[in-house]
């Protein structure tokens, strides 16, 4: 929490408390999403405001799957047929009457042929959807001994980052899982006004326990605002091992709470005098050299809520 003395934050206008909910889902989809609005529910009783899921949370995670569990999303709004997903979140978010960040879930799309999306969807307290965001950075990874994964051999990338406004709140920016890898995403979004940074993602047991914690750090650190991370909760018997420990890290790069591996909802109350006070104490924001280094947050492609 910020002290009493800190500046008021331009960019965080109240405090917002944020939950992510590690969460265990299986094959079956009905049941998943039965599931998911329980621990919705179960974070707005904590108090939350704003609730993130896990990605994939409708389904296994893994390429052979993708096909299977995806759904139609376009033309907006979908039919209940078409994406039971998206009626159910919206349905989670107007019931709990909070922001809900829908981890992600396959998307499929008729343009000249199917293609595959791994997309977010999100949602404000009345239901409606504010945003939706496609993988930009897709999991293509090949760490020989340990694993290899393609996410390429199945999905198309998405091609634009994601900014959505929280009306009285302020700007949180959504991506997804191997996005956390690349800073300019995250560096854009800060610079264009998010308090939070938000990544659904699906660490696994080689990469969690080098990066998953790091990277969340490193993206605070680098842009002096909040990041969560949410994880799937940890299923062995799973043919894809999630690393769980789901965390939310402060604008100075502290971890300030931290799942394990199992279901678990952790909690925060992000505070915009936190991120004034980080900025005010190292003004980096005030002693970039554009002089020397170009502006990444000069480019056009960028999709806002």
């Amino acid at each position: 929490m910020a002290t009493s003395s800190s500046p008021p934050s331009t960019v965080l206008k109240k405090p917002i408390k944020l939950a992510c909910v590690q969460l265990a889902s299986g094959s079956d989809k009905a049941a998943n999403l039965s599931h998911a609005r329980d621990k919705v529910l179960e974070a707005a009783r904590a108090g939350a405001n704003l609730v993130v899921l896990p990605e994939c949370f409708n389904s296994p995670y893994g390429c052979d799957y993708f096909p299977s569990y995806a759904e139609t999303l376009l033309p907006s709004p979908p039919s209940r047929d078409q994406s039971p997903s998206y009626h159910a979140l919206s349905g989670m978010a107007a019931e709990a009457k909070v922001f809900l960040v829908g981890g992600s879930i396959p998307e499929a799309e008729e343009d000249d042929g199917k293609k595959y999306y791994n997309t977010s969807l999100i949602f404000g307290p009345d239901g409606a959807l504010l945003a939706s965001h496609r993988k930009v950075h897709l999991f293509d990874i090949d760490i020989p001994d340990k694993i290899t994964f393609r996410e390429s051999d199945v999905l198309t990338a998405g091609n634009k980052l994601t900014l959505v406004d929280l009306p009285g709140y302020g700007r949180i920016a959504v991506a997804i899982c191997y996005d956390v890898r690349f800073p300019e995403l995250a560096m854009i979004a800060a610079r264009r006004g998010a308090f939070a940074l938000i990544y659904p993602g699906a660490f696994n047991l080689t990469t969690g326990p080098l990066h998953w914690r790091l990277q969340g750090q490193a993206r605070a650190m680098d842009n002096q605002c909040y990041v969560a991370l949410c994880s799937p909760a940890r299923d062995m018997d799973a043919t894809y091992h999630a690393w769980g420990h789901s965390l939310i890290v402060d604008p100075m790069a502290k971890v300030v709470v931290e799942a394990e591996e199992g279901e678990e909802i952790v909690c925060w109350e992000l505070d915009g005098g936190r991120i004034e006070e980080t900025r005010k104490g190292i003004p980096i924001y005030e002693q970039r050299r554009f002089d020397v280094y170009p502006d990444v947050s000069e480019g056009n492609k960028v999709r806002e809520g």
